[in-house]
């Protein structure tokens, strides 16, 4: 038997490669013949350039950028064999570089993300794959576009300052010096963001105030990347402010499918598509997945749901193995064959977070259990499968 173990990481708990593995000892201790492949999968998010490097290897590359409140910080990316680069912006401009009362979304800068694609450009790379979220910004790529070597200038002929705010006072847009290698190569951006860059779903709304915006803060963001988007388009830029994703990581969205001609994408399908799965899919008996908390949520564009369509699509029997499963409805529930949480006596979250590689190695040890006494049931009965 060919056996898939493709799962999310549990957030908080266990890395995907951790849950591959618990999964597997589960099962191998029943089912110790069976061929496993482990694929730990990502949405877009953090930790999805540590999955394709385990898929399809590659190097790491340090970087000494700036942070989002422009101090030098040491970040990272992935360059994967194929020519390709992998970044993860909050690496550069990651709400976690800051501590909370560091969180002034009116000045923090996306620079260090132009500094990191300045650098994977200049190992001459053909794609850049660039996961979008965990931003502290909420410059629409401002700073990221000054690192590209753009220049922004206000009413008095004088350079823009990092932040969004600055974004107010934009009159003209200077592209000359734009890293000449940004258009010939090929962005992809995996987003889950389906907001557009201003208005009351948008960016500074919507995200604005876990980066620390106050009210009057987030209207003022909210005018200033609409002005901009206003500039772009009288500069003769194609308008991409509403955009389904256009406000993910503070604009980021909307810079780079203006300005790098970027592809937006489901960071599932975007991971996805990278490492194979449809042909993982295909060649296997069983496809096990998982995330931390399976819910409503999971058929949107998430691991586990993705995963299960993929499955089906294929005819292949689907087990979703889990932190803990909340609210799913019938419908949502026979995506899979079978749904199992993992979580095995009632604790304190710190304990049960603690405990979740030996909760899902159990769990996995019960289901192939189960599989087996099903099997001998049946061949008893019937005719051995």
């Amino acid at each position: 038997m060919k056996i898939l173990i493709a799962p999310d990481a549990f957030k908080e708990s266990l890395e995907a490669l951790e849950v591959c593995r618990a999964i597997q000892s589960g099962f191998e201790q029943v089912l110790p013949d069976a061929d496993y492949t482990l694929l730990p999968m990502a949405d877009g998010g953090e930790g999805t350039a540590s999955i394709l490097s385990y898929a399809l290897g590659g190097r790491w590359k340090d970087v000494i950028v700036n942070d989002p409140l422009m101090r030098p910080i040491t970040a990272k990316y992935l360059l994967l064999p194929d020519n390709t680069a992998v970044i993860e912006i909050a690496q550069a401009c990651g709400l976690h570089l800051l501590m909370s009362e560091e969180r002034h979304p009116l000045i923090t800068s996306s620079y260090g993300v132009g500094e990191l694609i300045a650098d994977a450009l200049g190992e001459g790379v053909k794609r850049i794959i660039i996961g979008l979220g965990g931003s502290a910004t909420n410059d629409a790529g401002l700073g990221m576009l000054m690192a590209l070597g753009m220049a922004f200038y206000d009413a008095k002929g004088q350079a823009l300052a990092q932040g969004g705010s600055e974004l107010a006072h934009l009159r003209r847009i200077d592209a000359v010096r734009l890293h000449p290698k940004v258009l010939d190569t090929v962005f992809e951006v995996a987003c889950d963001v389906t907001n557009p860059l201003c208005g009351s779903s948008g960016a500074s709304a919507v995200f604005g105030p876990q980066k620390g915006a106050s009210p009057k803060q987030v209207a003022l963001l909210d005018k200033a990347v609409s002005h901009f988007a206003a500039v772009c388009h009288q500069h003769g830029y194609q308008d991409y402010q509403n955009i389904a994703g256009a406000g993910a990581a503070g604009g980021l969205g909307f810079a780079l499918m203006t300005f790098c001609s970027a592809n937006l994408k489901s960071g599932f399908d975007t991971v996805a598509e990278a490492v194979s799965l449809d042909k993982h899919i295909a060649h296997a008996d069983l496809v096990i997945t998982g995330e931390g908390k399976l819910d409503a949520q999971s058929a949107m564009g998430k691991v586990a749901g993705g995963i299960s369509q993929l499955a089906k699509a294929h005819g292949k029997p689907v087990i979703a193995i889990c932190g803990s499963v909340d609210g799913l409805n019938p419908a949502q529930s026979a995506q899979f064959d079978v749904v199992m949480p993992s979580i095995q006596k009632l604790d304190t979250v710190d304990k049960v977070l603690k405990s979740g590689y030996e909760n899902v190695e159990t769990t996995a040890f019960n289901v192939a259990a189960a599989m087996r006494l099903g099997s001998n049931l049946y061949c008893k009965e019937w005719v051995c499968w």
